[in-house]
Order: structure tokens, then sequence, then C-alpha cells
């Protein structure tokens, strides 16, 4: 019996991540922008001893409002509400590097840190698309390189500010009067080539000292930056050995920039659609196949590959001639992803926007949870992950349901707790250590609030 255990990030998406799921009749379509909802799958992933959840989110408008329900809630906002209903999952929001400014954000995640207790995590995004640059005055996205320069900067910046009090600033010593010590503060006084930043944080130093890092790109860009700053990646992979590359190529770049492996924590995509046997889980997959508008599909894919609208046709492949990732300036590894699985299993168009319909070139399995458990632990155990994101097709009877019937399996096999045990951080139940303050020697954890 394996001593590791895995690590699970419940991705939680309105109604689910399949793009049919709002049809269901049992799906509410105004549940993305219900407290309630949210609440109710916050504490049902935290009944399953998950480490943490996850909210996608990008500053504009996703897609056209007939395809599934459109507009979020903002991340950090919903977080802090969450914060308040849970106890120990941690609360990892979006946000992009490109249209945020370092102080702001870095308040906002030192805030979320506090409220929650040390639970705070942020997924770095570097937000590809005209439709984002547009709303913040840009006529076209920056090159994909000069957002991943910016996205560096950005974290280096946000670093120093996390760290701009030491842990003991505050004295509040009431018979003397005085409350803090100017000297344990450290304004960042940063200049550099896209931002100007001169003094310290308005917020103490957070239980974790910065939240969880967590990074979602897997372009060489994406994987350099992950291998300096991340401590969790999200990634898609379609088959174990793509998956199995992207963990050794991984970790090898982790340790060639300094760091330990270990403190990177891989976590691909899962979409499991669950059937008591495997004939009624083709079945559940069938049916939200069948709700899928296939004319949405295709504007969507076009999008992606870049390509003009009307060039592809629903029972044809994609064309034989399209650019290779390096020409691609949005999203180039998910780019790369949907091409090779269209190759690879000879798909025709209608086909590729079923099978990308569930996760959006996520693994889809569809099975009984003996089966689903089952490819968690070869994909955990033969090098290909830490854990998991889980992804479920339909919110909330997709999680409840994985919940209610793979988590006793895993734990069964000894591959995931049983309970939280003791108060922990984020990056403590990730295994992760508590970063010591760049301008002096490490320092000792404070007691979690």
């Amino acid at each position: 019996m394996t001593t590791r255990k895995l690590h699970l990030n419940a991705f939680l998406m309105n109604t689910g991540h399949h793009e049919a799921s709002w049809r269901l009749p049992e799906s509410d379509p105004y549940a993305h922008v219900e407290l309630s909802h949210y609440v109710h799958l916050a504490r049902t992933a935290e009944r399953g001893t998950f480490d943490s959840l996850f909210l996608a989110d990008g500053p504009q408008l996703w897609g056209s409002l007939a395809q599934r329900p459109a507009g979020a809630l903002e991340p950090l906002t919903l977080l802090t509400a969450l914060a308040t209903a849970t106890e120990h999952i941690g609360l990892i929001a979006t946000a992009s590097t490109s249209y945020n400014s370092p102080y702001n954000l870095a308040r906002r995640f030192a805030s979320l840190d506090i409220v929650s207790g040390g639970r705070a995590g942020w997924n770095i995004v570097t937000t590809a698309g005209a439709e984002a640059a547009r709303n913040f005055g840009l006529d076209a996205e920056p090159a994909h390189a000069e957002r991943y320069a910016r996205a560096a900067e950005f974290l280096d910046v946000a670093l120093k500010l996390w760290d701009s009090w030491e842990d003991d600033a505050i004295v509040a010593d009431k018979a003397a009067g005085v409350w803090g010590d100017d000297s344990k503060i450290h304004p960042p006084r940063h200049q550099g080539t896209y931002f100007s930043v001169e003094g310290a944080l308005n917020v103490p130093r957070t239980p974790q000292g910065y939240p969880l890092l967590v990074q979602a790109g897997s372009s060489e860009d994406g994987k350099a930056f992950a291998a300096r700053y991340a401590e969790a990646v999200f990634t898609a992979q379609q088959t174990l050995a793509g998956a199995q590359a992207f963990y050794a190529d991984l970790k090898s770049r982790t340790r060639a920039a300094g760091r330990d492996p270990e403190h990177v924590k891989v976590l691909p995509g899962i979409v499991p659609v669950l059937g008591s046997t495997q004939a009624e889980a083709r079945a559940a997959e069938q049916l939200l196949e069948d709700h899928i508008v296939y004319e949405h599909g295709v504007g969507r894919l076009e999008s992606l590959l870049q390509l003009p609208a009307g060039t592809l046709r629903l029972d044809g492949r994609l064309p034989a001639d399209l650019p290779p990732e390096s020409a691609i300036e949005g999203a180039k590894s998910r780019y790369t992803l949907v091409v090779e699985l269209a190759r690879r299993e000879r798909l025709t168009v209608r086909q590729l926007i079923g099978r990308l319909g569930g996760g959006r070139g996520h693994l889809t399995f569809a099975g009984t949870p003996e089966q689903v458990a089952g490819q968690i632990e070869t994909w955990f155990t033969q090098g290909a992950a830490d854990g998991f994101n889980i992804m479920p097709a339909v919110l909330p009877s997709g999680l409840e349901a994985f919940v209610e019937h793979v988590v006793p399996l895993l734990r069964a096999r000894g591959l995931l707790r049983t309970g939280y045990g003791p108060r922990q951080t984020l990056r403590e139940r990730y295994g992760l250590p508590r970063p010591a303050n760049q301008y002096l020697s490490p320092a000792p954890a404070p007691a979690l609030v």
C-alpha cells in the first residue's frame, strides 16, 4: 500500500463541466449566481476530504448567452463567503496577471488567506484572447511571450508585497503605547519593465506567508513559469503516456530551476461520469452528448483554432494545413491538445465537439465507481499525477456521486485520507513548507486565526 496520498481538487463550474449540463431536468440554470449552490458544493467536497476547490475566471463574457449559463461571480468575493461556510478545504481563485495590478491583487489574496485561516490559493493565468484585451483598452492581446514576461514580474512584485511585513511586526504593547515595529516593514520599492510599486502592503503577513501558487499552462512558456513559481499545476492530458511525459518533464524542469520537485504537485483534470454499471455510465454520457448544440461548438472550435468563421464542417475533419503551435498567440497548449486528439483518433468536427463538450480537452471517463477509482490509481501510481482536478460533468449530482461512491474506494485502497485531522493551512495540506520571508532568515509560523 502506497504511503503517498492523493491530492484532490474540486473544479466547480456553474451547473457542471459539460456544456449541456444546464439542459438536464435536474439542473438549475440560475445556480451559477446562487451562493447556496456553491456552499453546498464546497461542503460536499469537504465531506470528501478534498484538499481544495477551485474557481475559474476571466475578465470577459464567455461566448454567447445562448450556449450555457454565462457570467460568473467574482471568485475572491465568492471564496470569502465560502470561507465562512467551511472549515478545512482550500479555496483557490483564478486571477489574471495581464489585467490586474500586483498591489491590489496581493492585498485581496492576503485578505482571503487571513479570513480563511490560511486556506487561500491563486491560480495564476496570463489570459489569452482579444475579447479580454479590448475590455482593458487594448486593440489585441499581447504576445504569448510578453504575457509570461509580465506574469513573472507580477509574481516577483507580489512576493515582495506579501513579505513586506515581518511575522512579528505587530507588537501590540499597550503599556508602551507601541502597536507595531516600523523596522520590520520592508517596502518593495520596485521599478521594473511592467510595474512600479513603492510601498509595503497594507495587510499583515498571512498564516501561509503567501497563498498556494497554482498554474495551468502547459506550453513551453507555461512549463518554464511553473518550474520557477508553481506549487500545484493543473493540466489537461488525454493519455497515460502523455501525462507521464508531462509529469517527468515538469519535475525535471523544477529540479533544474533549483527547487524540490516534490514541492510542485501535478493534478491532471478528469471528468468522471458515473453509473452503477458501465452501460449506465455510457448512457449518462450519451444523454449529455445528445443535448449538445453543435452549431455553438463549431464557433468555439474555430475560435480556438484561429480559423475564419464558416471554415469547419460538422461531418468533415480538421483542415490539413493548420498552423503549428509556435504560430498561435492564444492558448497554445490547449490548441495542440485538441489538434492532436482530432488527428490521433481521426475524429470529424462533430465527434471532436462531442469529445470536448464534457471537459474542453480534459480526460472524460465514463464508468463505474470502481473503474474511475482504478483509473485514478493507475495514473497516480505510474508517474502521471500527484492528484487530480475533479471536474464533474453535472453539478451538484456529479460531485455528490463522486464523494459518495468513489471516495470510499480511494480510502479503502489507502490512497486518500479518511479525515482532515488537526487544522492545517492549504500549503501544509499539500505537503509544502511555509515560505521564509525573503527579507530575513526563515521565520516561525504564526498560530492560525
